[in-house]
């Protein structure tokens, strides 16, 4: 039916994701009945995914200034940090979930094409991707589909477009079992002077649309993210995106070089809603107006309606407003190109959207109530504290038995998908491509990027575990920072921002809300600490499946994407051992506990526990002592104890260099605990024998807890005196167990 027959209703504008609340707004904004058209356009800019109703009012309580910092959270569309010579970076981390659940090889592919244009839009050249990534169960013939697919989008798109992928991260829980995470993050380099920004400014000057045609594909894709999964998702296919990596090669390259000639006032990914939200948001901003001809926008189907060539999210797109006079600078650069490129409109002074078609105005709406901070709804939802809370803090440790046979244990424990070799998906993804990443040789906690324009480097981390802010999400978001930051320290970098991905549930399920509030007042509190402000990323709420009538929220899963500068090389830190008879040094407090770990769900079945031990001071404590021992050459490798326990941890310190280790329990902790647990604010260092002395007096001097653990080995396990195989033995489990799951 044609949109200029719908008759616009109350049950229309609530198939389009609407409240009446939001309708009877709509209507008091134009001071009239608004048509199919422009109630579409408020639909997409009023969804959650591009309005943020639902969190806003937290966001804002996120720390958002640093010494750092030269565009933060919400002022572009991405942050930019200062890392010196004449340089800044350019980072964000954003979700394309929905999507990839349904059709996960195009959803994960124009996950990475999207975050890529949020870099290069900004003058920058993406020259590093990471991700984050959620499944369910590995053993589910719908998991490894979804694996399989989503890997290959990741990994086809970004090494056709020449970006390496360099590190992330990879979960399996039964809560993600249908609604899956795929969160993409990407940094590029600018020089400064060459930044862009997404303005629309300067009445007269021209409008023009750059890139592939507008067609079909991702029409009301905003509105798909901002609702729940349901059997019936499939039947939204429509609003998942179709990439395509070698066009978006070609509008990087031109887009940078028209950024660079001077003629661009402004430009804009059009992402989410579109040509919607570029040209309100760009509008917005300079407090201008656009008219827009939509029969001059390239389409790749016949007869496409206004609302579809407004709404459509077709990929590698972008809004260029052009200094008028400077025409043809544009027109050249995009034919050299091979790229479309046509003027749609011109800028206005009106403060209006005003979209014509055949002739006839077919949409006037303002463009400042449109977008977050003008008129876009705020909403505060009412939380109340999850009942399964009170369940969590009846565990006792003392319940559970130490085990008999701790080396089937271990290897039970150390065959977890959570925690072996990721090899399977990473040898998909070229990582060397542009010649810039360290870390090949030897590896550290995070990835390590070098700045080819400069002597420094950028050290980058995705972390959460989810587990941790389901037992605790004001904890557990702590931990998710401090994880990042320790990551970063333990290579030898600085911690400088972070940008994240909030994955939750429906915001209006009260418990579900709580989680996400009292997560980012954890996040806050762990940010201010480390001077590591927000610069942006997203919010993605509505992550849960409904099937049979029942409901089931995925774990909060508040992504961190952490970026930290390692300004001296020579301060880079690696995680494996060096040399048969250095010393092992376990830095910070052990303690009697297995909470949330990879040993009590794997070994006990036991999923219900309270959040490991976390005190953020005493994290705060133990990465300036960290950074303090890698600056003085006092240590030689650095790996923090994370999931899966301190046996973990030393197994991968061992794997890189074949070595092993021989160690002792520690008076007065139980040894599951000891080896098992995972409580935070732990580190694993080696020093050579002949200055252990040295260390320990730092650590005393400092006041930091620490423990001598034993030696390094040149491929034997010993544990208490018991013969914990060779390290061959733990690297083949290592290599071999995920391959095995996902082939088979």
């Amino acid at each position: 039916m044609s949109e200029s027959v719908v008759e616009v209703n109350l049950g229309v504008a609530q198939n389009l994701g609407l409240n009446e609340e939001e309708y009877a707004r709509i209507q008091s904004i134009l001071g009239r009945m608004p048509n199919f058209t422009e109630l579409s356009i408020f639909s997409v800019m009023w969804s959650e995914h591009c309005s943020y109703k639902n969190s806003i009012k937290y966001l804002k309580t996120l720390p958002r200034d640093g010494e750092r910092l030269l565009v933060g959270a919400g002022e572009e569309n991405a942050g930019l940090v200062d890392i010196g010579d004449g340089l800044a970076c350019c980072f964000k981390i954003e979700s394309h979930n929905h999507p990839s659940a349904i059709e996960p090889y195009q959803g994960a592919a124009t996950g990475v094409g999207g975050i890529h244009r949020d870099i290069f839009t900004m003058g920058a050249r993406p020259i590093a991707a990471m991700n984050s990534l959620r499944f369910g169960e590995i053993d589910k013939k719908h998991t490894k589909h979804l694996v399989k697919g989503v890997v290959s989008g990741i990994g086809d798109y970004g090494n056709c477009l020449g970006v390496p992928t360099v590190g992330g991260e990879i979960y399996f829980d039964p809560c993600y079992n249908q609604n899956i995470l795929v969160n993409a993050f990407s940094a590029g380099i600018v020089k400064d002077g060459l930044t862009a920004s997404a303005i629309a400014s300067g009445p007269g000057n021209p409008v023009f649309i750059v890139g592939s045609a507008t067609g079909k594909d991702g029409i009301h894709g905003a509105t798909f993210a901002s609702a729940d999964l349901t059997e019936d998702s499939a039947d939204d296919l429509p609003a998942v995106q179709v990439g395509d990596p070698f066009q978006e090669k070609l509008l990087l390259e031109a887009s940078l070089e028209a950024i660079k000639s001077g003629a661009v006032v402004g430009i804009q990914d059009m992402g989410a809603a579109g040509i919607t939200c570029s040209t309100s948001e760009m509008s917005a901003k300079a407090g201008t107006g656009m008219e827009i001809d939509l029969d001059k926008v390239p389409t790749r189907q016949d007869n496409m309606q206004a609302f579809e060539i407004l709404l459509s999210e077709s990929q590698e797109r972008m809004l260029i407003v052009c200094e008028k006079g400077k025409e043809q600078i544009i027109q050249d650069i995009f034919d050299k190109w091979d790229l479309e490129c046509v003027q749609i409109g011109q800028v206005t002074n009106s403060g209006r959207l005003e979209f014509h078609k055949g002739g006839v105005k077919v949409a006037d709406v303002p463009a400042d109530p449109l977008v977050l901070g003008g008129g876009a709804p705020v909403y505060d939802r009412e939380y109340e504290e999850p009942s399964y809370l009170k369940e969590l803090s009846a565990f006792n440790i003392d319940q559970i038995a130490l085990p008999k046979n701790w080396q089937e244990i271990a290897t039970k424990i150390f065959s977890s998908p959570n925690l072996v070799s990721r090899e399977w998906v990473y040898e998909q993804y070229d990582s060397m491509v542009r010649t810039n990443t360290l870390g090949t040789n030897e590896p550290s906690d995070a990835c390590i990027v070098r700045v080819k324009e400069s002597n420094k480097s950028l050290v980058m981390t995705t972390d959460c575990n989810s587990s941790y802010v389901y037992a605790n999400p004001y904890v557990g978001a702590m931990i998710a920072v401090s994880e990042a930051a320790r990551n970063i320290v333990c290579s030898g970098g600085e911690p400088v921002a972070i940008t994240n991905c909030l994955n939750f549930g429906n915001p209006y399920n009260k418990e579900v809300y709580y989680q996400f509030v009292h997560a980012i007042k954890g996040m806050g509190e762990a940010c201010r600490k480390f001077k590591t402000p927000v610069t942006g990323g997203n919010v993605s709420f509505y992550n849960q499946s409904v099937f049979e009538d029942k409901t089931v929220p995925i774990y909060p899963t508040p992504t961190i994407g952490m970026l930290g500068i390692l300004e001296d090389e020579q301060n880079k830190m690696t995680l494996n051992f060096k040399s048969v008879g250095d010393q092992i040094f376990l830095i910070g407090q052990s303690r009697n506990d297995i909470n949330q770990s990879e040993y009590l769900k794997r070994v006990h079945n036991i999923y219900k526990s309270e959040v490991p031990f976390f005190d953020l001071e005493e994290e705060f404590e133990l990465q300036q002592c960290i950074k303090n021992l890698i600056k003085t050459k006092s240590i030689r490798s650095a790996h923090d104890v994370s999931e899966g326990g301190l046996f973990q941890t030393l197994i991968e310190s061992s794997m890189h260099k074949k070595l092993g280790f021989n160690i002792a329990s520690q008076e007065g902790i139980r040894k599951d605990a000891f080896l098992f647990g995972e409580s935070q604010s732990r580190v694993i260092v080696t020093t050579a024998a002949q200055s252990s002395k040295g260390l320990e007096d730092q650590l005393i001097a400092r006041g930091i807890p620490y423990t001598i653990l034993g030696t390094v080995t040149n491929g034997s396990i010993t544990i208490d005196n018991e013969d914990f195989k060779n390290i061959d033995a733990w690297i083949a489990i290592h290599k071999s167990e995920l391959r095995q799951k996902l082939e088979n």
